[in-house]
């Protein structure tokens, strides 16, 4: 048998499994009974669209299985403790964060400046406040705009620790941040505050 005929479609693979809602590329190997899935034509635009829509809806069903799980499962500890991972690995994913953190490195008035090329941001004694706008149309999180909101919804957690990071890295030491306001729990913005002290 040809190397060819024994490679398979990683994309392929991983497509099918989505759709299948199985997280096994060996099962379509199987089945595929050795013959070079490869070898299978290029799905059209409206092909690839259809596909993309399935692992969209996936994603979002298997996020919303975790989180109900979570809400029926944990504490409220536990569950701030989870989403404050995912506010890490958000700052840690997107450089734009990492930049602002940089820029700011020991030096508070430098790490304001810097984050006002994103946010609103200002200082009132020993807080810093960050705010989305006076008012905002919408969540900016992708993770968090096909769920409905709720009074206490502990995805704000999420975006309060990616800011408590962005400050802890730039000055070198912890801090508290407080979630004021937010869109999912009901107000008209998104504000944080971040506690000097």
């Amino acid at each position: 048998m040809s190397n060819t005929k024994n490679t398979i479609n990683r994309r392929t693979c991983i497509m099918q499994s989505l759709v299948a809602g199985a997280g096994l590329c060996t099962g379509s190997l199987f089945l595929s009974g050795f013959t070079g899935a490869s070898d299978k034509p290029v799905p059209g635009p409206n092909e690839e669209l259809e596909q993309l829509k399935q692992q969209k809806e996936f994603i979002q069903n298997w996020l919303q299985d975790l989180l109900d799980t979570m809400d029926k499962e944990l504490d409220l500890q536990t569950k701030v403790k989870l989403i404050e991972g995912c506010g890490r690995g958000c700052f840690n994913r997107f450089q734009f964060k990492q930049d602002i953190a940089a820029k700011g490195t020991n030096d508070l008035d430098k790490l304001i400046e810097a984050y006002k090329q994103n946010f609103e941001i200002w200082k009132d004694n020993d807080i810093v406040h960050i705010r989305y706008g006076e008012t905002s149309s919408q969540c900016y999180c992708p993770a968090a705009n096909y769920r409905i909101p709720t009074p206490n919804d502990v995805h704000c957690e999420c975006t309060r620790t990616t800011h408590q990071t962005i400050f802890e890295t730039a000055l070198g030491r912890p801090l508290n941040v407080d979630i004021l306001e937010s869109l999912r729990r009901g107000g008209k913005t998104c504000h944080f505050a971040v506690h000097l002290t």
